[in-house]
């Protein structure tokens, strides 16, 4: 039987768990991408946006992970699969009582153990024990899987934010959940 581990990052090693695993789902994501979606650079780059996936742009999300999701109004979780980092997932504060999600990845390697469950789980009472009563993110519409996942675990569609860009309005789902 696997041991799994899953905890709130405590120490540089975390940290750097966290970043590896944010770029495996970088390129994961890339690897997956549908093809008659935007490409930087491409003739459908949607220029009056800059891609939420921009190499720059992630270059300094990942290396800024920690001011990011700083304690104590967010967090990041880290799952360990027999002692190998093996899943991520990471919340800060996004309003009253309210904290918004980032990055839930969990390896090829990995899946198939029920961690992205574990993490959300973690994940919730985590942000109950720092006072949020509700949480929420957004995703790309291509993961399927992953949209599944989130509604069995007690999210729900919510409507797009007044300035989302309306390019990306059919290719970005929003969906929220109460924690309590």
């Amino acid at each position: 039987m696997a041991e799994i581990l899953v905890r709130l990052a405590h120490d540089e090693a975390d940290i750097e768990a966290a970043r590896k695993l944010c770029w495996e789902w970088y390129d994961w994501h890339w690897e997956n991408y549908p093809a008659d979606w935007p490409r930087k650079g491409g003739a459908d780059w949607l220029t009056e946006v800059k891609h939420p996936l921009d190499s720059d742009v992630f270059r300094e999300v990942v290396d800024n992970l920690p001011n990011l999701h700083k304690r104590p109004n967010g967090g990041i979780l880290v799952a360990y699969l027999d002692g190998a980092p093996a899943g991520v997932v990471m919340y800060n504060e996004a309003g009253p009582a309210a904290a918004e999600f980032h990055r839930m990845f969990v390896t090829v390697a990995a899946r198939g153990h029920r961690l992205g469950q574990r993490l959300l789980e973690a994940m919730f009472e985590q942000m109950v024990a720092d006072g949020y009563e509700r949480v929420f993110f957004s995703s790309a519409a291509f993961l399927k899987h992953a949209r599944a996942m989130y509604r069995n675990a007690g999210f729900t569609d919510m409507p797009h934010p007044e300035d989302f860009p309306e390019a990306w309005r059919d290719r970005v789902y929003f969906m929220e959940r109460a924690l309590r």
